[in-house]
């Protein structure tokens, strides 16, 4: 039997990772979000989800905001799965958590290992020996060089390049277009080329 998937979120993320599962020939049959009660791409969109439909049904958390991504995993009852669009490049030697998201053209390379709920957005680069953690967005375009480290929850803006064996923070900020040239502590917010710390928020 086909199996059947649902999304959480119905937003401007979660029609890029629709898209992604349709491209796949996925067996999207239900979207949830208490915004949205029409149709996306021809999938219908339910309202609040609800624990009890089709509970062989796998789900994944189609939410940008890695904070929010969260919370909603946490409150999800379904087990989750994760999608890979057809034109991605993963590594075989390369291992994944629950609910990823690996999107258009995106490259992740040999002994990257990624955490669960990781978002690897449009045209993202991730080189050899990375590790990411869990609820991680890495947004478009950017590149993150071998022996990256990657904490829990962090956002790494469009078009960042971090430099090989830098350390991120948890649950961090690196600006679109920044590079990366020294480790970042948890919570920081860091934008610019070469990349400084403008505020540190508490986490």
């Amino acid at each position: 039997m086909e199996t059947k998937i649902i999304l959480q979120g119905g937003g401007e993320h979660a029609r890029v990772v629709l898209d992604c599962l349709l491209a796949g020939k996925a067996n999207v049959i239900a979207i949830f979000d208490p915004k949205y009660s029409d149709q996306l791409f021809g999938i219908q969109q339910r309202g609040t989800y609800d624990p009890d439909y089709e509970p062989d049904a796998l789900a994944i958390v189609a939410i940008g905001n890695n904070a929010t991504r969260k919370r909603t995993a946490a409150s999800t009852k379904h087990t989750f799965t994760s999608t890979v669009h057809p034109t991605s490049i993963v590594s075989p030697f390369t291992e994944y958590g629950k609910g990823c998201m690996i999107l258009h053209g995106s490259i992740i390379q040999a002994r990257t290992k990624m955490g669960d709920h990781v978002i690897v957005n449009t045209g993202a680069k991730i080189d050899h020996d990375c590790e990411i953690g869990p609820y991680v967005h890495i947004a478009p375009g950017a590149v993150l060089c071998g022996t990256v480290k990657i904490g829990e929850g962090a956002f790494i803006g469009a078009g960042v390049t971090i430099i090989p064996g830098i350390k991120i923070g948890k649950w961090s900020t690196i600006g679109a277009g920044a590079v990366v040239i020294k480790d970042v502590p948890d919570g920081a917010v860091v934008v610019g080329n070469p990349g400084r710390i403008i505020k540190i928020n508490n986490i």
